[in-house]
């Protein structure tokens, strides 16, 4: 079976006494999470090496093999490490909406809006956040504890990790902020309570600070839910990719004697064995054509939108589409060693290879944990040595905590994000996950595929070339005539020229066609035939005067087809077939494209063009993009394997590149890319590789999807200042005992509006 849907694949590397193990891992949330499990896996004494993929929430092991059970070792490894092994390919088989896991967001904001309302109307009312507004303490407390201790447990538990491995994080510093906001608003409401109790201060309710703990730890939740959204659009590329692959194969033996057909699963097929493709199906694995003639769609490997003509000793290539015919084909390949699976094994190492987004929080709260809390030790000590006593000296320390609590931290990344995408949305750009934004801004180099993405995909009839002393409007209606109950593409461009010329054409009769070859039928009279230049050559006919132009064309890369008559010779010798005309199709650039190019051309960007053609019809097709072959812009004769590896070839020079595509086989590539783009035209699969999704499938908007990721970036990096400004100029306010906790709570309500307020500022942008 293929390895990359076992749950737990082992394959030994050649030449050398190692083996490799897939493993999956739950619970990881960031790239402190992924250190954390790579040094456990490490610390297993036969592990030679451990890789693990956030993204994919999967660890690639390295070992030396002995007696011992390595997997279970290394799952025991992980679980130490307080995360979960599972099925390496469990989040393959995730089918999961993209709102999956908002529940504890929404339940968050439901009890956390009560509290925070109030508080804001005290503060337009007053200016003062005075209690008048506020509600009985008894009901903050039903409202903020939930949240506090049973949405925000995975703070607690992500801080008890950290702890247990020595480092600061994000989920320590949550989870000490809110636990002292909520503690002291327990003790304030506990200690006023008993005050009116004993007859003391019977008419004042004390500010209390339950909304705050409630709505950092909702603000958190919403951030870590988005980037979890966007890790498992990476994973969907993978999953689209497996799709492709029909479950079962019509299976006929193992090549003896013929047996009748028979369904199993792809995952039982073995190389040798003869299997059945119907027309319009999937073919199930690497082959052999053996008997049958047909048409195969290749496009989700070669990315070329003509099918491509079989006969029997082609080579066929698992998830490709069989046309009319009927096949018969020897398995070559199976599981791992098929291309598609090939593919899919790019994507996922193209996704490993890339870091996982250092974010500028985690790195910061590694220090800013141990430093808030030696400050708010040290405030507690320093007001007992002034002899304050133990309740105010108390109360300082927790105003440290509580203004160092990441309130605006958490909106910084999440509210930009928001602003952005809408922006980007607005203009028909999908902004799927926070690393594209990360890096959009910084490209220097772009790299488009070449059909499909700055040509529209579709064959046209680009030239008409008519034998001397032929009529072309008669032989184009004839030709339409022919085809005019065709589904192949190049029929439907025929009738395309035919009705852009404004031209009806008679009915056909007895038409006929010839799996891998052409048509033949009968239009007013006279017996036509059209196909490939095979197909002529093997029935006599001879181009004469076009032949030239037929060598001149193909060398441009244009498919050609031949209309040739059939004129009946006395007696019953055969019909001579005479060539009547050359039709050659061709690719359109999309309209715009060069416009765009240019465009990004004049930003100082560095454009390339990778396609599979062969150098004239890649260069051809180049120039009229506006492209310059002979500066390097043109890279040609490209394998669908091989794009990755000429991306990785450009960022190997030092470059940061934003590779765009369309189809299957850009997918490897837009994953292998600094930044993805995909246009919404193409393949589910690209556009789940990519981190950026053009709705539209114009060109021009990937300027536009550059510029935003500019702008949006730049507010990420304002807020993230603006947000450490309040906690730095805070802290020594709150430990010199400046700031009462309610000027504490009144500076983390402003740095939040602050934040969302320059976030916002974004919906102004308005591109070109």
């Amino acid at each position: 079976m293929d390895t990359l849907a076992t749950p737990l694949a082992t394959a030994p590397r050649s030449g050398q006494d190692l083996a490799t193990l897939d493993l999956g891992i739950g619970g990881m949330t960031c790239a402190a999470c992924v250190l954390r499990v790579e040094k456990a896996l490490k610390k297993v004494p036969s592990v030679q090496d451990a890789v693990v993929n956030l993204a994919t929430e999967t660890a690639r092991v390295t070992y030396r093999p002995d007696a011992s059970d390595e997997a279970a070792q290394l799952r025991r490894a992980v679980r130490s490490a307080g995360y979960q092994p599972r099925a390496a390919d469990a989040l393959m088989h995730e089918e999961v909406s993209s709102w999956a896991g908002f529940a504890p967001v929404a339940l968050g904001a439901v009890l956390s809006l009560p509290l925070l309302v109030p508080m804001l109307l005290g503060w337009l009312s007053s200016g003062s956040g005075g209690s008048a507004w506020m509600l009985p303490a008894w009901v903050q407390f039903l409202l903020a504890t939930p949240v506090q201790f049973i949405l925000g447990a995975r703070f607690y538990l992500g801080a008890w990790h950290a702890v247990k491995s020595r480092t600061g994080n994000m989920d320590l510093l949550v989870a000490l902020g809110t636990s002292s906001g909520w503690g002291l608003s327990v003790w304030l409401w506990l200690n006023a309570t008993s005050g009116m109790h004993a007859g003391a201060h019977t008419a004042a309710e004390p500010h209390l600070y339950f909304e705050a703990s409630a709505v950092v730890i909702t603000l958190v939740l919403l951030g870590k839910w988005l980037e979890a959204r966007a890790k498992r659009q990476t994973t969907a590329a993978i999953r689209a990719l497996h799709a492709l692959r029909p479950e079962q194969a019509h299976w006929l033996g193992s090549g003896q004697a013929p047996q009748e057909e028979t369904d199993i699963p792809i995952g039982e097929l073995l190389v040798g064995d003869h299997v059945a493709v119907r027309p319009g199906e999937r073919i199930p694995a690497d082959g052999v054509l053996l008997e049958g003639e047909s048409q195969v769609d290749e496009s989700m490997l070669t990315g070329e939108p003509l099918p491509l003509g079989k006969v029997p000793g082609a080579t066929l290539t698992g998830g490709s589409v069989n046309g009319e015919g009927r096949i018969v084909l020897r398995v070559t390949a199976t599981g791992s060693e098929t291309v598609l699976a090939r593919i899919i094994r790019l994507v996922e190492d193209a996704q490993a290879a890339k870091a996982p987004i250092q974010r500028l929080v985690d790195q910061v709260s590694a220090v800013f944990v141990p430093v808030v809390l030696v400050l708010a030790f040290l405030t507690l000590v320093g007001w007992l040595w002034v002899g304050v006593g133990m309740e105010a000296a108390l109360m300082h320390a927790v105003t440290v905590l509580v203004i160092a609590c990441p309130c605006a931290l958490g909106l910084a990344t999440p509210t930009a994000l928001i602003a952005g995408a809408g922006v980007a949305a607005r203009r028909g750009i999908l902004i799927k996950d926070a690393q594209a934004l990360e890096l959009a801004h910084r490209v220097d180099t772009v790299a488009f595929d070449k059909t499909g993405t700055l040509t529209v995909g579709q064959p046209r009839l680009t030239a008409l070339l008519v034998s001397p002393g032929q009529d072309e409007t008669s032989l184009i209606r004839a030709v339409a005539s022919l085809q005019s109950g065709s589904e192949h593409p190049l029929a439907k461009a025929v009738l395309q020229a035919a009705r852009e010329r404004g031209l009806a054409w008679p009915q056909p009769q007895a038409v006929q066609a010839v799996p891998g070859r052409g048509s033949q039928g009968v239009v007013g009279g006279v017996t036509w035939r059209i196909g490939s230049l095979r197909w002529m050559a093997e029935l006599g006919a001879e181009l004469g005067a076009l032949e030239a132009q037929a060598t001149r064309l193909q060398s441009e890369g244009a498919t050609l087809s031949v209309l040739a008559e059939a004129v009946p010779d006395a007696g019953d010798a055969p019909p001579t077939v005479r060539v009547r005309a050359l039709l050659a199709f061709g690719d359109e650039p999309k309209p715009g494209a060069a416009a765009a190019l240019q465009s990004l051309r004049q930003r100082g960007l560095r454009l390339v063009m990778i396609s599979g053609d062969n150098p004239g019809a890649a260069e051809a097709m180049a120039r009229r993009l506006g492209l310059r072959p002979q500066a390097g812009e043109v890279l040609a004769n490209v394998l669908p394997g091989d794009k990755a590896a000429q991306v990785c070839a450009l960022r190997a020079g030092g470059h940061v590149v934003a590779m765009v595509g369309d189809g299957v086989n850009d997918a490897p590539a837009l994953a292998a890319a600094d930044v993805g783009i995909a246009m919404g035209n193409g393949t589910d699969v690209a556009m789940h590789a990519a981190g950026i999704t053009l709705m539209r499938g114009d060109p021009a908007l990937v300027e536009a999807a550059l510029d935003i990721s500019r702008r949006t970036v730049r507010k990420i990096r304002q807020n993230l200042f603006w947000a450490f400004i309040y906690n730095v100029a805070g802290i020594p306010l709150a430990a010199l005992g400046v700031l009462s906790p309610v000027v504490a709570g009144a500076a983390m309500a402003l740095s939040s509006v602050s934040v969302m307020g320059n976030a916002l500022l974004l919906r102004r942008w308005k591109g070109r």
